[in-house]
């Protein structure tokens, strides 16, 4: 164990996602005495005040050329110890750099094809751990063809690099509803098409180490925030969830991370989410791979699989510390979050007119 508490600093601080990554830390037993810094290129900027954090440094985005210099300057700054880098722009940017603390990073071939959601398909081509897919013009919609993918419904999104699911996607179910929503976006001028999957809905997170997995943490969507908004029902940020321990969903979503890894011959290594959802036979099915932490994943960190903690124990040397590779769950797996407060995690169940929910004896 350390002497004294870690540095630990954190990009793209004020998001979601990474201030879900910093209340990991704030969870974790070993690690929960950090002193965390973080850096943010601004717009969200609740979270430079939240608290979070010990300091936030406003920096230039990755494409800015000033970026490495003034993250390596804050490095030196602050001493940092090792790092965790959250936005997908900045996991590619230093994925083809040495950053200058510790870090768990993807390499950069498979992060150049996790990105792409048609090279992923492309690379998993074969598989069966794909739904079948193809793409289409705007072009193509707006002439009213494209879909002779499959007969039933099928899934229409943009598969632009770091694009998220909710992004441009909606079930159409023939060629004059896509005529109408290619209409409607006339910013996406290419689509994926995909067998449409009507099953449940999972993430599944995992840590590698130089082609070993060390730690892995799985849950399930349903519901999300403003869902009744967009088309598609997909808003990118669950509003509900629950923690699961799936092995087919855990099965599926390694295979897809080590198949990709052998593909571009470089090991599998650093820390992905893979989104899945079952097919009508109940196989899980990988639409997508992130290569960095969801919103949900201090959530998993109460629930026992603290990927951030595995994530920096890793990156420094201290794996003999993470635990199991797979946690076993609490009784509290129902993940509830809010826009004005932290996620919790409580206990499944269906509350009756008349009951009532205590304080938590924990705020």
């Amino acid at each position: 164990m350390a002497d004294s508490p870690l540095r630990i600093l954190i990009t793209g601080a004020c998001g979601v996602t990474p201030r879900a990554i910093a209340r990991s830390l704030r969870i974790s037993r070993r690690l929960r005495d950090a002193t965390l810094i973080g850096t943010d290129r601004g717009g969200n900027w609740y979270g430079f005040y939240e608290g979070l954090y010990d300091r936030v440094y406003l920096v230039p985005g990755a494409g800015d050329p000033r970026y490495p210099d003034a993250i390596a300057a804050i490095c030196a700054q602050e001493a940092i110890d090792a790092a965790v880098v959250s936005p997908e722009s900045e996991v590619l940017f230093w994925s083809e750099r040495e950053f200058p603390v510790p870090t768990l990073l993807p390499s950069r071939g498979v992060v150049r094809v996790a990105i792409s959601k048609k090279s992923l398909y492309d690379a998993l081509a074969g598989s069966g751990l794909t739904p079948r897919h193809s793409t289409v013009t705007r072009d193509q919609l707006l002439a009213r063809s494209g879909l002779e993918l499959a007969e039933g419904p099928v899934w229409l999104r943009d598969f632009s690099d770091t694009s998220s699911s909710g992004n441009g996607s909606i079930r159409v179910t023939d060629a004059e509803q896509a005529y109408a929503w290619a209409y409607l976006n006339p910013r996406i001028t290419e689509y994926m098409v995909a067998e449409y999957l009507p099953g449940r809905n999972f993430a599944c997170c995992l840590a590698f180490d130089r082609d070993e997995l060390v730690k892995v943490g799985c849950y399930e969507r349903l519901e999300y925030f403003m869902g009744r908004l967009v088309v598609s029902g997909i808003s990118g940020n669950i509003s509900r969830g629950r923690l699961v321990d799936e092995a087919a969903v855990r099965a599926v979503a390694e295979e897809a991370v080590r198949r990709i890894s052998a593909r571009v011959q470089e090991p599998a290594h650093g820390l992905f989410t893979v989104d899945l959802r079952e097919a009508g036979d109940g196989v899980p099915k990988v639409t997508e791979i992130n290569v960095r932490h969801t919103a949900a994943t201090s959530a998993l960190a109460e629930g026992g699989a603290n990927m951030t903690e595995a994530q920096v124990l890793t990156a420094l040397g201290r794996r003999d510390e993470i635990g199991e590779v797979v946690t076993t769950l609490p009784q509290e797996r129902v993940i509830l979050r809010d826009i004005d407060g932290p996620p919790l995690l409580v206990a499944e169940r269906a509350l009756q007119l008349g009951e009532f929910i205590e304080r938590r004896s924990d705020t």
